[in-house]
């Protein structure tokens, strides 16, 4: 499984103004690699985390649904990416 910093082309981290709408459906690019995104868990998982922070049901679902995929560091390492993004926010 790749993780975030394993690929060549990322799409660009969304705004601290994003919804959780608007991150729920950036991380459904990567968890499905679709619309220039890479297949990356870590990064979907991440963006699914931001996602339901900010009030998005489907994401904590998918969230879930994804944490079951990968790996317990992987899951971590999704986490501590999520904390390093809202600290930049």
């Amino acid at each position: 499984m790749m993780t975030s910093h394993e690929t060549e082309t990322l799409l660009p981290l969304p705004g601290p103004q994003s919804t959780g709408d608007e991150l729920f459906r950036m991380g459904m690019l990567y968890s499905t690699g679709q619309g220039g995104a890479p297949l990356d868990y870590v990064s979907a998982h991440m963006l699914f985390n931001l996602a339901a922070m900010r009030g998005s049901e489907e994401a904590r679902l998918y969230r879930k649904e994804l944490s079951q995929e990968m790996a317990s560091d992987e899951v971590a390492e999704a986490q501590r990416q999520a904390r390093e993004w809202l600290a930049r926010a």
